[in-house]
């Protein structure tokens, strides 16, 4: 694949957790077992977006040492 649609992809888990963080927020005073839900869905897109970026890193310096 190429290295643009990785990144389109991490910057999507960016836009899911702001959304999340935003649903959580918004729902903290009227549900907030939900709210807590969210957030936990937050913090899982979140650590998708850092591991993607890390895993994408590691296979660009890969492939360049290879070229």
């Amino acid at each position: 694949m190429n290295k643009y649609v990785y990144k389109i992809i991490e910057f999507g888990y960016l836009i899911i957790a702001v959304f999340f963080i935003y649903q959580s927020i918004t729902i903290w005073h009227v549900a907030s077992e939900k709210a807590y839900l969210y957030a936990l869905f937050a913090i899982v897109a979140l650590f998708m977006y850092f591991f993607k970026r890390n895993f994408r890193k590691k296979f660009e310096s890969r492939n360049d040492q290879d070229s």
